[in-house]
């Protein structure tokens, strides 16, 4: 969902250089954002050491100037919630790939608005005598634990050169390639949708990822006197019945405080992904989520969020609140809590039917896993409420009708749920924040 640049500083002490160079670059949004790859310019700095002897370890960083793209027009991100990682290639008397890694640390960047990525550095250890050149290469941006990933799309010209000198005393050996560093960039999770083999790969400055693992945010159960277990943050998808959207891409975390033998859950999502597409009332959209307990226990239990507070004017961003429900182990043993079918109820006026929009899970992953001990009336091969709200599962109507799934809410309902555009294009739930996203809102 984005696109970016990188820049180069250079940290040793001898005199340094900087140059600036610019390529073609294509980027490669996460599949579950639906954009399509971004054609752009990247414009990166590159500072090095001037000059340096053989066997000298050296800094260099890169230093984004300007971005293949901006953020796309759909969702504000978070100060400190966007991290570059990327390789840069060093070449002629010595070949490596140096692993690169930013901070992640940035303003807020607003829709529409400039990328802002900190400036990435990497280390290599020089091991020939001679010149040695540095070119940027690819690169990876992550955000809510997706990848967007930056390709050059033409030869991409050196940005510094450093003249590398023999050692004193001793004599000029070429001691192989080295890839300079530890490559541990790129450490956050895919959140699934690239699996653990390419987030921050071998050309985006390597890392270990959790992305395709299944293995929850943490493994207590409390009985070393934890309370309180963070779950990550997954990947989902969904299949809707109309009016809903054909499908939902979403990201949702689990969390969980221990309340006796039970556990309090709470479902955090992000928030405001997209404006508002017309004005909404207060009340009219309220979540509810399917938790399926796996591992030694068996069974789900339902969360639910409240709707939204405010009435949404144009242009407000649309947010789902967090969704909360209690799980009471079934058995002994290791639980996995992972996000489940989904239901929006959309009420669009005081005394008009509710429209249920039940979305079934077709892609899911463990999000949270706890040590457990068996509780009377736990949830072990049961579907309990949870939380103690209403399935949901109804239309909002007593009538049937073969004409579309809208004519038997009334003329009213009909026009205030194409006003939210659930039947236009193709619905996004990022962290839990319901958006449409239409054909045209495409990333320029």
């Amino acid at each position: 969902m984005l696109g970016g640049a990188g820049i180069l500083l250079g940290v040793a002490a001898v005199p340094a250089q900087a140059a600036e160079v610019s390529y073609k670059t294509e980027c490669i949004p996460p599949a579950a954002s639906g954009l399509d790859p971004v054609e752009g310019t990247t414009k990166v700095e590159i500072t090095a050491p001037a000059t340096a002897k053989v066997g000298d370890e050296i800094e260099v960083v890169w230093k984004f100037v300007q971005a293949a793209s901006k953020n796309p027009d759909l969702i504000v991100l978070p100060k400190d919630s966007v991290k570059p990682t990327g390789t840069l290639k060093a070449s002629g008397a010595q070949t490596a790939d140096i692993a690169m890694e930013g901070p992640q640390k940035n303003p807020e960047i607003p829709k529409g608005g400039d990328m802002v990525l900190s400036d990435m550095t990497g280390k290599v250890k020089l091991t020939t005598a001679g010149d040695v050149t540095l070119t940027p290469d690819a690169y990876t941006i992550t955000a809510y634990s997706t990848d967007t990933k930056c390709t050059p799309q033409e030869a991409v010209p050196a940005a510094a050169t450093i003249k590398v000198t023999a050692a004193e005393g001793g004599s000029t050996t070429s001691g192989g390639s080295t890839s300079g560093g530890t490559t541990t960039s790129g450490g956050t999770a895919t959140g699934g949708d690239t699996g653990g083999t390419t987030s921050g790969g071998s050309t985006t400055g390597g890392g270990t990822t959790s992305g395709g693992t299944t293995s929850g945010g943490s493994t207590s159960g409390g009985g070393d006197g934890q309370t309180d277990f963070a779950g990550k943050t997954v990947v989902t998808s969904f299949a809707c019945t109309s009016p809903g959207p054909a499908k939902i891409d979403s990201t949702a975390t689990i969390n969980a405080k221990k309340n006796g033998g039970s556990y309090d859950l709470t479902v955090k999502t992000a928030e405001g992904v997209m404006n508002s597409p017309a004005p909404l009332p207060a009340g009219a959209l309220k979540p509810s989520m399917v938790i399926t307990v796996g591992g030694d226990d068996s069974g789900s239990l339902k969360v639910e969020g409240p709707a939204n507070k405010d009435a949404l004017n144009t242009g407000d961003p649309v947010s789902l609140g967090d969704m909360t429900g209690t799980y009471k182990p079934g058995a002994d043993g290791k639980a996995t809590l992972s996000p489940g079918d989904l239901t929006i109820v959309v009420t669009l006026s005081a005394g008009a039917d509710p429209i249920t929009i039940p979305c079934k899970a077709t892609k899911t992953a463990v999000s949270l896993e706890l040590d457990v001990q068996k509780q009377a009336g736990g949830v072990s091969g049961a579907t309990t409420s949870g939380s103690g709200s209403s399935s949901g599962s109804s239309s909002g109507s007593s009538s049937s009708s073969s004409g579309g799934g809208l004519a038997e809410t009334g003329a009213n309902d009909h026009g205030g749920l194409w006003a939210l555009g659930f039947v236009a294009g193709t619905a996004i739930l990022l962290g839990g924040a319901v958006f449409v996203f239409l054909p045209h809102r495409r990333m320029r």
